[in-house]
């Protein structure tokens, strides 16, 4: 680590350290400020990303089945942000995976990487329900990273527990987070400073200057990025008590990598927290109003859909409307679901077929069915 890039404002201290390559100097972050004032330039551009996040959470709460915008958009998370860390699945990949969890028969076997997207979603819907009973704390963080880690490659990095050893960024070892001697007490200090109410901050500022935080300390062995991008949904959705986490910010940093890294490498070395804050503003008030024309296009999307059949069918209208959670389905499981016999299934699925709702999905075995019109509104870029 290029320890001449610190300036006299860097959030932290520099300590040295012995490598396999030799010397070298670690940096642990300060505590985080318990009181820290926004800048005046910055002012308009919160009060926009507070309005349209709380437009983005009003019309989730006027759907009358949220999952029609929910469902979509934790999926598209949870490929996103497992991209970020170069792990790709195809939202049909995904969707497949989660009707039918299988068990991967070789290191190599697809499936360790469907279950490893798959594990995102999990460990995200697991930190909504565990928000009722436990505060942000270690113990709901070893949580979501067990449930991230469980069942996929790398369980050697010891699933819900704060690494051991040394770790470094970049294979030029362009930052290197704390020394594991030194983790436990940071996240003590994140947790402390997480269930401070006295301090004033708004949510949003509140949660990136905590995304930074829990990156620069990187308490896992693995799976850091998606824990800590996880957190983040968490802690606007508990901190402006939305109805629902809306907010994901996974697709923006992917978009904008470069300056997401450089950015809060830049509160490391000069303590800039106002280019951080003025970069995840920006992609607040780009993420919801992207979710803002998903939702009005798939809700239009579903009157559409409605509207083609003209049978009055309940249990077609059924189908359609749980298309909207996962757009890929199978007859066998489509015939249990909606409790009737397997021809009258694949009568209905053919029916949907015939409407252009449903189409085939190649080389799914067993056969397997999704709707390529949901699938574009809701995972293009």
């Amino acid at each position: 680590m290029d320890i001449k890039k610190f300036t006299e404002g860097k959030t932290g201290t520099l300590v040295p350290i012995k490598t396999v390559g030799g010397q070298n100097h670690a940096f642990i972050p300060n505590a985080l400020p318990a009181q820290w004032k926004i800048s005046d330039a910055l002012w308009p551009k919160l009060l926009e990303a507070r309005k349209t996040l709380a437009h983005l959470d009003g019309i989730g709460e006027t759907l009358p089945d949220q999952e029609l915008l929910f469902a979509p958009l934790k999926t598209r998370e949870s490929i996103t942000s497992s991209r970020i860390e170069g792990t790709y699945a195809t939202p049909q990949e995904l969707l497949l995976f989660e009707l039918s969890p299988s068990e991967p028969k070789s290191e190599h076997d697809n499936v360790n990487t469907w279950r490893e997207v798959a594990n995102y979603s999990l460990a995200l819907s697991s930190g909504i329900n565990r928000l009722q009973e436990l505060p942000f704390c270690n113990r709901l963080f070893k949580e979501l990273h067990k449930t991230l880690m469980t069942g996929v490659r790398g369980q050697n990095t010891i699933p819900g527990e704060y690494r051991k050893v040394q770790v470094a960024l970049g294979s030029d070892w362009r930052f290197v987070p704390p020394p594991p001697g030194d983790v436990d007490k940071c996240m003590n200090d994140f947790e402390q400073y997480l269930n401070d109410e006295s301090d004033g901050l708004d949510p949003l500022i509140k949660a990136y200057m905590a995304h930074y935080q829990f990156e620069a300390i990187h308490p896992f062995l693995d799976g850091n990025g998606r824990i800590g991008r996880v957190i983040l949904s968490l802690m606007t959705y508990q901190g402006y008590k939305l109805s629902r986490p809306w907010l994901y910010m996974s697709s923006f940093f992917e978009k904008y990598k470069d300056e997401y890294v450089s950015n809060m490498f830049r509160i490391s070395t000069e303590g800039d927290w106002d280019k951080w804050i003025d970069f995840c503003l920006t992609g607040t008030i780009y993420q919801t109003n992207d979710a803002i024309y998903r939702c009005k296009q798939l809700n239009a999307l579903k009157t559409n859909m409605l509207s083609r059949e003209h049978s009055g069918s309940i249990r077609i209208e059924r189908i359609i409307n749980s298309l909207f959670s996962n757009p890929v389905v199978r007859v066998s499981q489509l015939a249990k679901k909606l409790k009737v016999s397997y021809p009258t299934a694949q009568a209905d699925v053919d029916r949907l077929v015939e409407l252009k709702i449903l189409v085939p999905l190649n080389n799914s075995y067993p056969k397997a069915y999704y709707a390529p019109e949901i699938l574009d509104i809701a995972y293009a870029e």
